[in-house]
């Protein structure tokens, strides 16, 4: 993690305070405000129970620019009906009005209990210390401000060259449980000072939203307020991009992205190990994405994982009942480097206790082959232990 407090991108500013949203006094609420319009894309969670904020953030980033973006803690403002739109878009006006910007140029976002109604008046009273305190050094206590069961801030830091002008990127996020994001309790925010135009930033941003947060998990859950944001303010003055610039540009998306998914995977509830799942060898691409979410969303495999048990055996079930080709007969697995199993079979008990050895470390990579074609795809994950039950049996209590 990137823990400098100082990053900063040139034409925006964050601020963020304790509203009493969260039972402590920690912070809870903040502010990201870009100085000059900005050209934004949004890819929002696919679950059919879509919380309030993600209906009215997916309604008002459609003309592609937004000015900024307040985000809550504690409360997730789903599942509360009219009153629940009816709270984000006040809340939405009234930094508009604080800030003297349009409406539309106001997205919200919220993570926390579902079902519970947001507590506006608080949120009211907040507001105005929220845009007095804006600052270009403030992205860190938005980190914080957004975690519910996080244990760390999760922040990255990306500079690059586009027309011979410094370009930034600055992305945050927070996860840590009801995680397996499908766009889709998962929020990042991403921030540039490039100069870009839509129709070129949208397909590098999708793409890059696919090969990092869309390839992790950490339960299986699909949130109902999952959401990824990114505003382009164009600051950095470049007036073209070559395409070793827009090269440049997704690189630094992918590595910002890549390494804030990686956080979260690793920040899963409870999580003792960061486990990485390659499969080689699939049928076709869907087959090799399949087979790896399928072994990462295994509670058998994560489990056997904690216990520090190289028992291949779960895996095997896993691969069975996927729903992808295989031949039992065929398939390859290795732990850290080790080979456990060979034709579908043990190698050797020698084998196993060497894997049970290297289980030991804090990330762990499973290479699974399947010899049918030469399609590859890798998830990210974690353990399963008893403090994920213990975390999420007492979440509102």
């Amino acid at each position: 993690m990137k823990k400098d407090s100082n990053y900063s991108v040139p034409g925006f500013l964050a601020s963020a305070v304790s509203a009493g949203l969260k039972k402590t006094s920690d912070l809870d609420l903040s502010l990201i405000f870009s100085q000059n319009k900005a050209v934004a894309a949004g890819v929002f969670t696919t679950n059919k129970v879509k919380a309030a904020p993600i209906l009215l953030s997916q309604e008002r980033i459609q003309k592609g620019f937004l000015r900024a973006v307040i985000a809550n803690a504690g409360y997730a403002n789903a599942c509360t009906g009219t009153q629940g739109l009816h709270d984000a878009i006040q809340t939405a006006d009234m930094v508009s009005k604080e800030l003297q910007i349009l409406p539309e140029e106001t997205v919200v976002a919220s993570t926390g209990v579902i079902g519970a109604y947001l507590p506006y008046n608080l949120i009211k009273k907040a507001v105005p210390n929220l845009v007095k305190n804006l600052s270009s050094h403030n992205f860190e206590s938005v980190a914080r401000a957004l975690m519910t069961t996080d244990s760390f801030p999760k922040m990255s830091f990306f500079k690059g060259q586009a027309d011979g002008r410094p370009f930034h990127l600055l992305g945050i996020a927070k996860g840590a449980g009801m995680i397996m994001p499908n766009m889709a309790t998962m929020l990042s925010f991403l921030f540039t000072d490039i100069n870009i135009d839509f129709q070129t930033l949208w397909p590098l941003f999708r793409s890059a939203v696919e090969c990092t947060f869309n390839r992790i998990t950490v339960d299986g859950e699909t949130s109902t307020n999952d959401m990824v944001l990114i505003m382009a303010n164009g600051v950095a003055g470049n007036r073209t991009l070559t395409t070793a610039d827009l090269k440049e540009f997704e690189r630094g998306l992918t590595d910002v992205m890549g390494e804030l998914a990686y956080m979260i995977a690793k920040d899963g509830e409870g999580a003792t190990k960061t486990v990485i799942i390659e499969v080689h060898g699939a049928a076709s691409k869907d087959d090799a994405h399949t087979a790896a979410r399928v072994v990462g969303n295994s509670n058998l495999v994560k489990t056997t994982i904690f216990g520090q048990d190289p028992n291949w055996g779960r895996i095997m079930a896993a691969l069975g009942r996927a729903g992808v080709t295989m031949e039992e007969n065929k398939v390859q697995i290795w732990i850290e480097g080790i080979k456990v199993v060979d034709g579908g079979l043990m190698t050797s008990e020698e084998e196993e206790r060497k894997a049970a050895e290297k289980m030991k470390r804090e990330q762990i990579t499973i290479i699974i082959h399947l010899n049918q074609g030469e399609w590859k795809d890798r998830i990210t994950t974690c353990d399963l232990t008893y403090d994920y039950i213990r975390i999420n049996a007492g979440y509102r209590t």
